[in-house]
């Protein structure tokens, strides 16, 4: 800053000579003179010191009363007029927005020829992930369909594509085949056993007056999930608690999985196999799950064996083109389609179900089903399970809607997004949907293929549409191998996250670890369990970083008024009898003895020195001899000729972003230890946060307030310019003179 621009804001923090300073130090000063703080510099003649004195008043706030607070909201909220009206419902109608402005020429071929592709690919997986979920295929496509429509209307997101997602399919799979195993159901048979009869919890369809089989339970089972999923994140977005998704970090995201891909292609083994084995639930199944099929390799189906190995040696090429070519294709090569077409007609002709009891898709009605309500009688029994569905699902989506907001430069509301998943999950469980979410995938395609708005999603529901109407029944001879063979070539981005490990390793180790222990807890334990300790253990991560955190002495880089630590730089100035010390972390009552530790441990331990002050004051006493020239013994000429250097600690409190009542004790604590063996502490550098704290704990009187700076130079400065001023002296820290 020029000489002018300092004698405008009287704010030069050197003297005369030293009035060249580069313009980063003047600006840096301007910037202490806009903050707000109530807290006055020490009271001198600012021409001829190295600091300078701020007087700043604060903002005078108003008293709040609670009540009027509480009423004035509640008539904001409440009260109703046409335009409020109006706005709420543009809100939770994204649609009516964007859609009078739609560029017809510019959008309508991108999300034409995207909504397309999204709707091919969706078709096979659809199927394929039904099986995953423990549902049959048509229920796949509905739920599909419905989830396209939907988010249409709702969502802010112009790129991301919400359908079935895998993770979630195999956490409503577990739940599904745990209470079908309640209600008497086993994997032989379609109708519950007679034990379930007898005691009258044999549930009918009230569509007939048939028993419900196993089919029939299973969707009610997904569709209740569905719907207490989608309430919970209603919920979440009325009490606007989206803040949960902050403690799922994104190596714990994508640590859970990888973890769950792992489970997910165990639970497809036995339809690669063409094995006939019971699905594993509960704490283990991945280990118990391996075991069966062991037990059962001779009975492999060797029609679904090869079958299995042509598909994957024709799917995993292909999608390895499609990605090393994808910025000079126009579109993906529809691969899935292309083989669940080739198959069902080998498998037809072939007669491979007929011949060598193949196992296949089975019939797959057209149209659409009544709706119906959901099962209340489950709803106990699933709650729980839904919890954690609800809380991947819009975690998932919102982090994706985000991500691709912020690459194509557009906005998303968070808050919309939970209402659009949510809705998404309960109106589709009326129509015998199971949950949905964003995918990661699939989403890719609909962006590289041209993409421009969410019209894109209405093309694809066309084409789930014109599956559903016509061309379902075809995949009647449709092999379960196929569709366990789609559902693990999709699962190679999770496990390709193995090869980012020595990257993620070099940035942060505690990240990794918090990525193995997720992924290992899901795939080992269950996916429920494995969020929760991977959730757990990321929060103790957290405590842990701030129980144990970084702490150093610092030094000044030359011809500047940076301070960096010296023990990570060479080449540092430190000024003789100050010691500058930096704490990166909150102080509070976890790591307050850590604080203490580090400080004493790096500049000079108090409490050692008091103690040796009294031993060495009993051992004068006792042993001072004066000759009879008046001379002092020998200890006594030591005493007297050892001072200590040490006259002043600058506590740099930059990277203390708050304390508590632990912390501001603790700095009291430390203040009066030093203070008593001669020694100033002051603090710099302190947020509004930090300084607040101080005035309400009362850390220093009203004329104490020198001991608090805006920047670790001006500390240093003072400490400089009081040490010559008193004449601070602490004779190996035994006694304190003034002169």
């Amino acid at each position: 800053m020029s000489s002018e621009s300092k004698e405008q804001h009287d704010l030069s923090p050197r003297d005369s000579t030293e009035g060249n300073d580069s313009s980063p130090s003047g600006i840096h000063l301007e910037l202490q003179r806009e903050s707000s703080t109530d807290f006055k510099q020490f009271e001198t003649n600012d021409q001829c010191r190295p600091y300078h004195r701020i007087l700043i008043e604060c903002q005078e706030k108003s008293d709040t009363n609670f009540k009027e607070f509480v009423i004035k909201k509640l008539q904001k909220n409440c009260q109703c007029s046409p335009a409020k009206a109006k706005n709420t419902i543009l809100g939770f109608l994204p649609i009516l927005q964007w859609l009078p402005k739609y560029d017809l020429k510019k959008n309508i071929l991108g999300d034409v020829m995207s909504g397309l592709i999204v709707g091919i690919l969706l078709v096979p997986q659809s199927i394929a992930y039904s099986l995953l979920a423990g549902q049959e295929p048509v229920y796949g496509l509905y739920t599909s369909f419905f989830a396209s429509i939907i988010y249409f209307l709702l969502g802010t997101s112009r790129h991301i594509s919400v359908g079935i997602f895998g993770v979630l399919c195999l956490m409503i799979g577990e739940t599904v085949d745990r209470e079908l195993q309640k209600a008497g159901y086993d994997n032989a048979h379609s109708a519950p056993s007679l034990g379930m009869v007898s005691n009258g919890s044999m549930l009918l369809n009230h569509t007939s007056d048939r028993i419900c089989d196993k089919s029939c339970y299973a969707i009610m089972v997904g569709s209740s999930v569905t719907f207490m999923a989608g309430v919970y994140q209603v919920a979440m977005g009325l009490f606007q608690v989206g803040f949960v998704s902050v403690y799922l970090s994104d190596a714990l995201l994508s640590g859970f999985v990888t973890g769950a891909s792992f489970t997910i292609l165990t639970s497809q083994a036995k339809y690669l196999l063409g094995l006939n084995l019971p699905r594993s639930n509960g704490v283990g199944s991945l280990i118990t799950t391996w075991i069966h099929v062991f037990r059962n390799i001779h009975k492999t189906n060797l029609c679904d064996l090869i079958t299995s190995l042509l598909c994957l040696l024709v799917l995993l090429p292909t999608k390895e083109l499609n990605e090393h070519f994808k910025s000079k294709l126009k579109a993906p090569i529809p691969i899935e389609l292309v083989v669940v077409v080739a198959a069902t007609l080998a498998s037809h002709f072939g007669k491979l179900h007929e011949n060598y009891n193949s196992s296949i898709a089975g019939h797959i009605p057209t149209g659409f089903m009544p709706p119906k309500v959901p099962e209340w009688n489950l709803i106990p029994n699933v709650a729980v399970d839904a919890i954690a569905i609800s809380i991947i699902g819009f975690a998932i989506t919102v982090s994706l809607s985000e991500m691709f907001a912020k690459k194509h430069g557009y906005t998303v509301r968070a808050n919309q997004e939970m209402y659009a998943i949510g809705f998404c999950n309960i109106i589709p469980s009326f129509f015998h949907c199971f949950t949905t979410s964003a995918a990661l995938a699939k989403t890719l395609v609909k962006e590289s293929t041209g993409c421009q708005t969410q019209l894109s999603g209405v093309v694809t529901a066309l084409v789930l549409l014109l599956v559903l109407l016509v061309i379902a029944p075809l995949f009647y001879s449709l092999q379960k191998s196929v569709l366990a063979v789609i559902t693990i070539v999709n699962l190679r981005g999770a496990l390709r996250k193995f090869r980012d490990l020595p990257k993620m390793w070099n940035i942060s180790r505690m990240d990794t670890v918090i990525w193995f222990v997720t992924m290992l807890s899901s795939a080992l334990l269950s996916t429920e369990i494995g969020l929760l300790v991977g959730v757990c253990f990321s929060m103790f991560c957290v405590i842990l970083r701030t129980q144990k955190p970084k702490s150093s002495l610092l030094g000044l880089v030359e011809e500047s008024e940076v301070f960096e630590s010296v023990s990570a730089y060479k080449n540092l100035q430190t000024k003789p009898g100050i010691k500058i010390f930096r704490f990166v972390a909150p102080l509070y009552y976890i790591n307050k003895e850590c604080f203490k530790s580090a400080l004493y441990k790096q500049t000079v331990n108090p409490i050692l020195i008091k103690v040796a002050w009294k031993k060495a004051a009993k051992r004068k006493i006792k042993e001072e001899v004066v000759t009879p020239g008046g001379i002092q013994d020998e200890m006594s000429v030591q005493l007297s000729h050892d001072p200590l250097e040490l006259h002043t600690i600058v506590i740099d409190c930059s990277a203390i972003q708050f304390l508590d009542t632990a912390g501001i004790h603790t700095l009291k604590e430390v203040r009066r230890d030093y203070e008593a063996i001669g020694i100033q502490v002051l603090l710099a550098q302190c947020n509004p946060s930090v300084r607040d704290s101080l005035t309400k704990g009362e850390y220093c009187k009203k004329e104490e307030e020198n001991l608090l700076f805006y920047s670790v130079y001006e500390a240093m400065a003072f400490a400089e310019v009081s040490k010559n001023q008193k004449g601070i002296c602490v004779p190996n820290g035994l006694s304190l003179s003034v002169v």
